[in-house]
């Protein structure tokens, strides 16, 4: 038997949908919990893939390969410890260390996290992406979220929390790998 390809090792990775939104009062983030096996097994609806971390202070969402999140996550724990919670701080040197070390490399995944004040994508090619419109999405259903958000957003007065909850819902809507039972979470800034 031989090896799988790259393009059938991420057609077993497709699936799920996390989504930021950052407005004044802070940042909401969501994630669906249906888990894909391939491309026709839904095999779990309930999962968490949206976690607070570093006293509560930060949230973090993950897309791709689980096993390879909980790593990243654990990873990136620790580098919030190191550095006092400072999310981009940690953000930065989680990415260093996923594209420069060797067994770090390997993981298939990515990890959308947040603050009250930021929201920042991460990948393992070294990427920490900020975006400019305060609004982020991963995953197989990213785009279908995200496009919603943003419509939202320029066309409403809702709060963060409100925009995330119907953009996931349009989302599940539409992306076969995404489903309805939502996870989210919101960290508020300080008055």
């Amino acid at each position: 038997m031989s090896a799988p390809h790259k393009e059938e090792i991420m057609q077993e990775m497709r699936g799920t949908t996390i989504l930021a939104v950052k407005d004044d009062k802070g940042v909401s983030v969501a994630g669906d919990g249906q888990v894909t096996l391939g491309q026709a097994i839904a095999i779990k609806h309930g999962a968490r893939k949206v976690r607070r971390l570093y006293r509560d202070r930060i949230v973090c969402g993950f897309a791709g390969s689980t096993a390879d999140a909980f790593t990243l996550f654990e990873k990136f724990e620790a580098k919030l410890e190191e550095f006092g919670g400072n999310l981009v701080r940690a953000s930065v040197e989680l990415a260093k260390d996923w594209r420069s070390d060797k067994y770090l490399r390997r993981l298939e995944a990515m990890l959308l996290v947040a603050d009250a004040e930021n929201i920042l994508m991460l990948s393992g090619t070294g990427d920490v992406i900020e975006p400019d419109d305060g609004v982020a999405a991963i995953g197989s259903g990213g785009a279908y979220a995200m496009s919603a958000a943003r419509a939202l957003r320029r066309h409403t007065d809702l709060p963060a929390e409100d925009i995330v909850r119907k953009s996931m819902a349009i989302a599940a809507e539409i992306c076969v790998y995404t489903n309805d039972h939502i996870i989210f979470e919101t960290v508020t800034r300080n008055s």
